[in-house]
């Protein structure tokens, strides 16, 4: 193991920061730390940067156990910082290279003459690679916005490599493209051998780059697990601390019940710490609503669990009940269908024939071949046959083709390339959705064409994207009374969606028509050969 911490003790005053924190991390591997703010994600990262000693406990890089106070990067540990630590009065490049200037002699540092144009020509590169915009290397950063400020920051740890990069949370300073190239940059980080520990609070970043995740709770690690392995309401449960979190399976339908929870118990730490020591009463109330917060999310967990497997099971059954009735009419009625044809093809040749019957045998002929294309399309409905051997993007493509021959409705179809064979289960249920998302377009949109997209926008995340140009949903539209109403098709799409983690959004676009885009999260594929 390149990073070994084991009994990792930190306190201030009689307030534990970090309570025997212990674990290891190998070369190319990226870890998630997540938990509340205050469970200290930001503590852990800055004892292993060297910025604060510990009170307990031993840290050891390739085996060699390290003494404060240490030089991190000397070791080859780099640190981002939730908030960048810059020194105003520096230039942009200055502060890329503040601690690192290039010049000449390379010894010693304090007689070195700085190459500015090389130091430039580095800081340009780093920053091109992030895509960032700021004026002029010459610009003080003083004058720079929360979000340059940050991206400064970043390239600090690009102008050089590294072994281990730390990252603390810095997507809060920085917008939705920056927040994706820094995601990007950890996965092109964890290829080079490069290891990475990564502290967020926002999960799909953490399922999206990372191999394990660790959660901390009141500076203690309750946590360790692949991300392969888990899902975002299993780490949920453990940053809020649910019991028997052993047992707690997908709480799909209340996952937004675990975020409100999480943000409830923050607002009452928040609270209590503006409390007077003598106000007992109001800490136990803090107490009692906690627990009765608890108690309500236990009780729907276990409802929505029933709820689940029942759908499940339901689910499962059905797909393989329409792959044995599409195995039974393709191998028995298809085949059947066509020895008749052929009967009456030798029947219709004989001479003694009239050929007045003839041409019936010929009209009886060409409805059997009429019935079997038929069949043949209930077939391909019940069961894709392309899904199987070719996967989820041959088998979509496959039935956009039929569907707009027998609608007579455009579709444009957009497939990424590198789509990738999934779990058997994720690939079927992805191809109902496509399935009953276009059949809906049909039935209900009015619309003359439809545009289909399926890609990855992360890479544990598969998309899908239908958008017609029909009527578009009314403004008082209601899944339920759809529903009751005997429309299903939205229905069946939100449940499989649910039942997959994932999520859905309708909305009505701006032009006409309905916009359905669907995530939903995946393990990461596996590459040919393995």
């Amino acid at each position: 193991m390149m990073l070994e911490l084991e009994h990792i003790r930190k306190s201030f005053g009689k307030l534990p920061v970090l309570d025997d924190v212990s674990f290891s991390l190998g070369p190319g591997e990226v870890v998630g730390i997540a938990g509340k703010n205050g469970a200290g994600k930001t503590m852990l990262l800055s004892v292993i940067a060297g910025l604060e000693p510990p009170d307990e406990g031993h840290i050891r890089v390739d085996r060699v156990p390290l003494s404060w106070p240490f030089c991190a990067r000397a070791l080859g540990i780099e640190f981002i910082p939730q908030s960048p630590v810059l020194a105003d009065d520096l230039d942009v490049t200055g502060n890329i290279f503040l601690g690192q200037e290039i010049g000449w002699p390379a010894r010693p540092r304090w007689l070195r003459v700085p190459n500015r144009r090389r130091m430039d020509e580095l800081a340009e590169q780093a920053l091109a690679t992030l895509e960032a915009h700021i004026p002029s290397l010459r610009e003080r950063v003083a004058y720079l916005s929360a979000e340059q400020r940050q991206l400064v920051a970043i390239a600090r740890v690009l102008i050089r490599p590294a072994r281990l990069i730390l990252v603390d949370d810095p997507t809060a300073l920085l917008s939705t493209p920056y927040q994706r190239k820094l995601l990007h940059l950890i996965e092109q980080w964890r290829d080079r051998g490069t290891a990475v520990l990564f502290a967020s609070n926002d999960l799909d970043h953490l399922f999206a780059v990372t191999d394990r995740i660790l959660v901390l709770r009141d500076g203690r690690i309750v946590m360790d697990v692949s991300t392969d392995e888990t899902t975002r309401e299993e780490v949920v449960a453990a940053i809020v601390g649910m019991r028997d979190r052993g047992e707690v399976t997908p709480i799909i339908w209340a996952v937004d019940s675990y975020y409100r929870a999480r943000e409830e118990a923050e607002k009452l730490q928040h609270q209590q710490r503006l409390l007077e020591k003598n106000l007992a009463a109001q800490a136990l109330l803090r107490e009692q609503l906690l627990e009765q917060l608890s108690l309500q999310i236990a009780a729907l967990d276990k409802a929505n669990r029933a709820l689940q497997e029942a759908q499940r099971r339901l689910l499962t059954e059905r797909e393989q009940e329409r792959k044995h009735l599409a195995r039974e009419l393709h191998d028995q009625v298809i085949q059947d269908l066509l020895s008749i044809n052929y009967q009456l093809e030798d029947l219709a040749e004989a001479r003694e024939v009239p050929e007045s019957v003839k041409a019936d045998l010929a009209r009886v002929r060409e409805d059997i071949r009429g019935l079997v294309t038929e069949v043949r399309r209930i077939c391909g409905d019940l069961r894709p046959p392309t899904i199987d051997s070719l996967g989820l993007g041959a088998a979509i493509r496959s039935y956009a083709r039929e569907w707009q021959e027998r609608t007579g409705i455009h579709v444009r179809v957009d497939i990424e390339d590198a789509l990738g064979r999934l779990p058997e289960p994720i690939e079927l249920s992805l191809f109902r959705i496509v399935q009953e998302g276009l059949n809906n377009v049909w039935k209900h949109a009015q619309a003359t064409e439809v545009e289909l997209r399926v890609y990855h926008p992360s890479p544990r995340m598969i998309a899908i994207t239908l958008a017609d140009n029909g009527q578009g949903l009314p403004e008082d539209f209601d899944l339920a009374a759809a529903s009751r109403a005997g429309h299903y098709g939205l229905l069946g799409i939100s449940e499989r969606v649910a039942l997959l983690g994932g999520r859905l959004s309708l909305k009505n676009r701006p032009g006409g028509g309905l916009l359905l885009h669907v995530e939903v999260p995946h393990p990461r594929p596996l590459r040919e050969g393995i």
